[in-house]
């Protein structure tokens, strides 16, 4: 054992050696079982994804909108299992269209359904928000009116996401002439009236669409719904493909990278393997916040007649049938309102807190 060497017991001047004369054997015992396992905890390995989700559970406003988002999922999805009336449907009672339940006020029965009650013995299920002006039941809409926004947001986010990553990565990883040209695309369209164009598009798309998809699964969405869509890929992305090009051209000169293309990989699988995996936190981020402007996007299009086409509702075009009866029915208006406020704002924190916990910056 080195403690008895005497060779060793003096430290030499200006050695870094150490004086083991100062030291006894019991300084030297081997580890316990205990305390070997008690260094495994203690140098326990995470991954990126792992230490993000660590964070983002310190995050009491990132928390409580997942909480909010979650409730309103489960909402959407048990509700229509629940209430028995339909998006499209006015009410009827015995066979007979209940006039008298139009523009019900909230937990109000009509006359008839009153009268069926008492007839019957039946106990009805209760318009939540009340009826609209055709005496469909407000609750039952606004369920269906939240499915079609938060659908809308989710794919319109999945498109920018696919559309972006694939055109700024090209650009990114390729740079030089290609690089140019595609920045200069991008320039074009980030110069245009995002306003104007989306909804001159709407409007020359939807009036083509319409005699395509006639007879098809797509006419269920309608024109509009599907015109919406083609404006958010033809639109929306440039954001994306900008943010995941700047991360690129900072990585793609890494050591790593270099190593990898010295052994002959392919390009294909540098960008899946090395790059792309590296700009996680861009990519989580900006999707993230792509869905609440999205969902904004399709409530301000459809408050201006340009978004789902009825019977289909969404939330901004609830809003936009109410604006008629907003002094008589606020309800009608504020309700829709407030669905859409607690959407937009919980993803928006959410994507606030995704932010804080996986962009390396601000570590």
């Amino acid at each position: 054992m080195a403690m008895e060497n005497a060779d060793y017991k003096k430290r030499q001047f200006l050695s870094s050696q150490i004086d083991l004369s100062k030291f006894n054997k019991e300084d030297f015992r081997k580890a316990t079982d205990e305390e070997k396992q008690q260094q495994d905890v203690m140098g326990e390995s995470t991954t990126f994804f792992k230490d993000g989700m660590r964070r983002l559970r310190k995050n009491p406003l990132a928390m409580g909108s997942i909480v909010v988002l979650l409730l309103i999922i489960i909402a959407i999805i048990v509700a229509p299992m629940i209430c028995p009336y339909g998006y499209a449907q006015i009410l009827t009672i015995d066979g007979r269209r209940d006039k008298g339940a139009a523009n019900l006020a909230p937990m109000e029965y009509s006359d008839m359904e009153i009268a069926h009650m008492e007839k019957t013995g039946e106990n009805l299920f209760p318009h939540l928000f009340g009826t609209d002006s055709m005496g469909r039941d407000y609750f039952i809409r606004v369920i269906y009116g939240t499915r079609v926004s938060l659908s809308v947001g989710v794919v319109a986010a999945i498109m920018v996401l696919i559309i972006g990553l694939i055109y700024g990565s090209i650009a990114g990883y390729f740079g030089g002439t290609i690089d140019l040209i595609m920045m200069r695309i991008v320039d074009v369209i980030y110069s245009l009236p995002d306003m104007l164009i989306i909804i001159l598009l709407s409007v020359v798309l939807n009036e083509r669409l319409v005699p395509i998809i006639k007879g098809t699964p797509l006419a269920k969405l309608g024109g509009n719904m599907i015109s919406m869509f083609i404006v958010f890929g033809l639109l929306y992305w440039v954001g994306m493909a900008r943010l995941i090009r700047g991360q690129i051209l900072t990585i793609k000169n890494n050591e790593y990278v270099l190593a990898a293309r010295s052994i002959g990989t392919k390009n294909r699988k540098i960008l899946t393997r090395h790059i792309l995996p590296n700009c996680l936190s861009v990519i989580i981020i900006t999707t993230a916040l792509q869905v609440p402007s999205a969902i904004f996007t399709e409530s301000y299009l459809s408050f201006l007649g340009l978004g789902v086409n009825a019977p289909l509702t969404s939330l901004g075009s609830l809003a936009n049938n109410a604006r008629g009866g907003m002094m008589t029915y606020p309800s009608r208006l504020v309700i829709p309102a407030i669905v859409i406020t607690l959407i937009v704002l919980a993803l928006n924190l959410l994507g606030d807190g995704l932010r804080d916990a996986f962009d390396s910056k601000l570590k």
